[in-house]
């Protein structure tokens, strides 16, 4: 079986909050420079039926070894022809995502850590 990156509505919401509350501070401490996106994923997102991909950006915040660890994300829904996102929220709980369709990905992982370090883009 191939492994999925799905990730929920509550920790995608929380990525990209932390992201915009600390964006302007955070790009002066922080060199995250691009992301590695595996292309299974994309083709998961666009096998939804989407015709095109939309990245939002957030950052997890975690501990190691008692310090505070940021982790760039670049979180990826499908679009639909009308240009809206398809994310499908439980007919239950709006903060859940319905688990038969309208996913949210998480499948990156930032540069630096998985770089080139000849490209003339990571200089």
């Amino acid at each position: 079986m191939i492994k999925t990156n799905k990730i929920s509505l509550k920790t995608a919401k929380k990525w990209a909050k932390e992201w915009r509350d600390d964006e302007a501070s955070y790009n002066k401490y922080f060199e995250c420079r691009a992301f590695t996106i595996p292309l299974n994923d994309l083709k998961e997102v666009i096998g939804e039926g989407a015709v095109a991909a939309r990245a939002y950006l957030g950052v997890e915040k975690t501990k190691v070894e008692g310090e505070n660890v940021f982790i760039e994300k670049l979180m990826f829904v499908g679009v639909d022809k009308n240009g809206k996102d398809m994310i499908t929220l439980s007919k239950n709980d709006a903060e859940v995502l319905d688990p038969d369709g309208g996913d949210i990905y998480d499948a990156t992982v930032p540069c630096p850590e998985v770089c080139d370090v000849d490209s003339p883009l990571n200089g």
